[in-house]
């Protein structure tokens, strides 16, 4: 549960911070043998603030009870 909780943090986090993730993928690649053609497509994850801060906050719990449960 430690680890979701974690998990759940970081998500929160980047979801109030940046809005989301920006990732880049290969979309087509033609090899010309001496050359390499690559088109890179770029795409976004949004990440809504309000979910981001139910993430952050659910995250922080998880990771409180967690510790909590364990030293008792």
């Amino acid at each position: 549960m430690r680890m979701l909780g974690i998990l759940l943090i970081i998500v929160g986090a980047v979801g109030l911070i940046w809005g989301g993730v920006t990732y880049v993928k290969d979309r087509d690649t033609v090899d010309l043998g001496v050359a390499k053609i690559v088109t890179e497509e770029k795409d976004r994850i949004s990440i809504p603030p309000a979910f981001g801060a139910v993430a952050l906050v659910a995250g922080g719990l998880l990771v409180g009870f967690s510790s909590r449960r364990k030293t008792t």
